[in-house]
């Protein structure tokens, strides 16, 4: 048996039409995007610190992009891919360890406070950081 009729007896693979859409798995995907703006982050930081080692006149100009609302933005999102991909790394680890393992109401949950803890540790630093 070959051709259409060998292809309409193999299984789907799953994917996002077949699976029902859980806390988890937005984590997971989650956890991927933060990784790529870790990654994009550290490019920040390099021309923080050359701006930094360059003079008064590069670092001035680069603090008042920062301090501009697109800098608070990006250092918002920037601060919750850490906490989020630190809190999620915790989960990842946990949850592969030989012997804690998390049913899937509780692996929701632990999903749901990792988006909890970022979001909030992401305001309070920019808060603090914000001289108000």
């Amino acid at each position: 048996m070959s051709g259409p009729q060998r292809a309409a007896t193999r299984p789907l693979s799953p994917h996002l039409q077949v699976w029902r859409f859980h806390a988890t798995m937005l984590a997971s995907i989650t956890q991927r995007i933060t990784g790529v703006g870790l990654y994009l982050g550290t490019f920040l930081i390099a021309a923080w610190l050359i701006a930094l080692a360059t003079g008064p006149e590069a670092y001035g100009y680069v603090e008042g992009i920062i301090t501009s609302l697109f800098g608070k933005i990006v250092l918002f999102l920037w601060a919750f891919a850490v906490l989020f991909h630190f809190a999620n790394g915790i989960r990842h680890m946990l949850w592969d360890g030989p012997r804690i393992g998390f049913s899937p109401k509780l692996a929701s949950q632990v999903s749901i406070f990792n988006y909890a803890f970022a979001i909030i540790g992401a305001a309070v630093l920019i808060f603090v950081t914000s001289g108000v």
